[in-house]
């Protein structure tokens, strides 16, 4: 199922996906799928200018390298400001489900 990304939430999920070090661009497509348990899935035409606004952000960094398939790849990488754009999204992300949720409920 691919799912429709809130604006600012693609950012989000693909600066979660890179906390725990590099991946290249399918294996954070992949990562957003399976930790999602397949309700989110990021298409190419959606990703790659996203992670290319990001690397302009400075949010990102990215390197060549090999990957798993010995394939020629673009290991990108969260910077210490992309760390703390996460921490700061993340808490404001919090607030506006928590908000959605007391109006569902009390509304």
């Amino acid at each position: 199922m691919t799912s429709e990304f809130l604006p600012g939430t693609l950012y989000l999920v693909v600066m979660r996906s890179l906390r725990a070090g590099p991946l290249h661009g399918y294996a954070i497509a992949k990562r957003i799928k399976e930790s999602s348990e397949e309700l989110l899935e990021v298409e190419e035409g959606s990703l790659y200018p996203a992670l290319n606004r990001m690397l302009a952000k400075g949010w990102l960094t990215a390197e060549w390298g090999t990957s798993e398939t010995n394939r020629k790849a673009r290991f990108y990488s969260l910077t210490p400001e992309g760390r703390r754009q996460f921490e700061q999204e993340s808490q404001e992300f919090d607030r506006l489900v928590r908000g959605i949720h007391l109006v569902l409920k009390n509304a």
